[in-house]
């Protein structure tokens, strides 16, 4: 199969997380983070696995930029680690963490890779958890603090910032769900945090802006939802659960306002108690970029409350249950395969916000069964296929009118894949937890062939444009 032709201006790279990879947890003055903390509580991550080591990046980040050279990306999408650089969320920074991410940094550039810096992948310090975390307002406040701090000291050198990485799952996941830290389950307080979460990355936006630190976005990560009929009951589920997922967060950035359905919704729990005049102000100031994270599409029918007792429901608890889809093949997540999904949900936003920035493809990729043969060879041919499909999708987007102007794969590393632990692989590199050596799988070789390309016709159309 023939891989896609996409723009020759658009931007390639991959993805990573500090607390997925780094390690070090103990050192350079880092503080504990909620994840700390959630992967300690007994049962709460399979096998008791927690990020500790990690990929140990904290002392090997030098061999894995190396490995980025190599592929030939013009980006490197990484995460800061909050309680690396202010160990309890709120005063002084911790130099010894700064001057990791100084180190960082500069080894990136010195390899020719522009950095793309997200400010929050979930790691919240465990001293702000303890008085509140994201259900109180305080916390937006700390974040804002936080990034002016990494902004001061990078900003002279890196160009392109993300506030929050998918807050979807810090506020749902982890406080309604809770398969995520802080795991609990949680009605009107995670509303609250989901709210906090949206006023944090408001603030540090202005931070950013203030501090002249280059382009600014936030990463989303929009689900694209199929009815599992055509009856009124599951398309209905289907607009609910698009409020909890997606409008949430699009509406106050994108559209100056809160859902209109929100009452359908929660039914009450949204009570508005932790909104403030002036807060859709703060939220929904001009960005540059919005990254979208897409890994599969949700099929949902019309159910009853998981729970009878309202006083006992959570956030998610608003009528929907998730339906199997049969007929295509599905990852080591068990998430079904459908790249024109993909296409879909961007076409989708783009007509729904018309006021969307460009887009940025900030994480997809695939969980597969990487297993090394004899040589130690990793033919991971089912991620091949599908980063090729979704990279077709994504085509047909563009030409669809939607501005993407950059494209991520999830993920450079195999790497602790938060409750699941280390038994789900998305890395192009494969990781041997026991040795900490780095393989290329199938898929990093064809990645670096497919950017070996684009670049050769960058080149030309750069070429075509200079002599016309």
């Amino acid at each position: 199969m023939e891989d896609p032709t996409l723009p020759a201006s658009l931007l390639f790279g991959t993805a990573t997380a500090a607390y997925q990879i780094e390690g070090g947890v103990h050192e350079g003055g880092r503080g504990p983070s909620i994840w700390d903390t959630y992967c300690r509580t007994p049962g709460r991550v399979a096998r008791g696995e927690s990020g500790d080591v990690a990929c140990d990046h904290y002392h090997r980040y030098g061999e894995d930029v190396a490995l980025l050279a190599d592929l030939g990306v013009d980006l490197y999408r990484f995460s800061v680690a909050w309680p690396r650089v202010q160990p309890t969320g709120k005063g002084r920074p911790n130099p010894e963490g700064l001057a990791f991410y100084d180190r960082l940094v500069d080894t990136i550039l010195g390899a020719g890779i522009e950095p793309a810096l997200t400010l929050y992948h979930w790691d919240l310090p465990q001293a702000l958890e303890d008085e509140g975390g994201w259900r109180v307002r305080d916390t937006a406040y700390r974040f804002a603090e936080y990034s002016r701090i990494v902004a001061d000291r990078l900003g002279d050198r890196v160009n392109r910032w993300i506030t929050l990485n998918e807050p979807f799952c810090s506020a749902f996941v982890g406080h309604a769900v809770g398969r995520h830290a802080p795991g609990t389950r949680e009605g009107t307080p995670a509303l609250a945090a989901a709210h906090h979460l949206l006023l944090a990355h408001g603030m540090a936006t202005g931070e950013l802006r203030a501090a002249a630190a280059g382009e600014v976005g936030i990463t989303l990560n929009p689900d694209h939802f199929l009815p599992a009929t055509d009856s009124e009951a599951d398309r209905a589920a289907v607009e609910r659960a698009r409020t909890l997922h997606n409008r949430v967060w699009f509406d106050p950035i994108f559209a100056g306002a809160y859902p209109d359905n929100e009452d359908e919704v929660w039914e009450g729990m949204a009570d508005g108690s932790y909104r403030a005049d002036g807060d859709l102000r703060i939220i929904g100031q001009p960005l540059d970029f919005l990254g979208v994270n897409f890994y599969r599409p949700i099929m949902l029918r019309d159910a009853p409350h998981s729970e009878a007792d309202p006083a006992a429901r959570t956030a998610v608890d608003i009528r929907t249950e998730q339906v199997r889809i049969e007929g295509v093949r599905h990852t080591t997540m068990d998430w079904p395969v459908v790249p024109a999904t993909f296409a879909d949900l961007l076409i989708d936003l783009d007509r729904r916000y018309p006021n969307l920035p460009p887009i940025f493809i900030t994480e997809n990729g695939s969980a597969e069964d990487d297993q090394p043969d004899e040589t130690g060879r990793v033919r991971d041919t089912g991620r091949v296929e599908y980063l090729r499909d979704h990279l077709g999708a994504l085509a047909t987007a563009i030409d669809a009118g939607v501005d993407v102007r950059g494209y991520f794969v999830w993920s450079l590393l195999d790497n602790f894949e938060w409750a699941y632990g280390y038994d789900r692989r998305f890395g192009l590199v494969r990781v041997d937890y026991d040795r900490l050596e780095r393989h290329p799988k199938d898929s990093y070789h064809w990645y670096r062939d497919f950017l070996t390309s684009h670049r050769a016709r960058r080149v030309q159309e750069l070429a075509t444009q200079w002599e016309g």
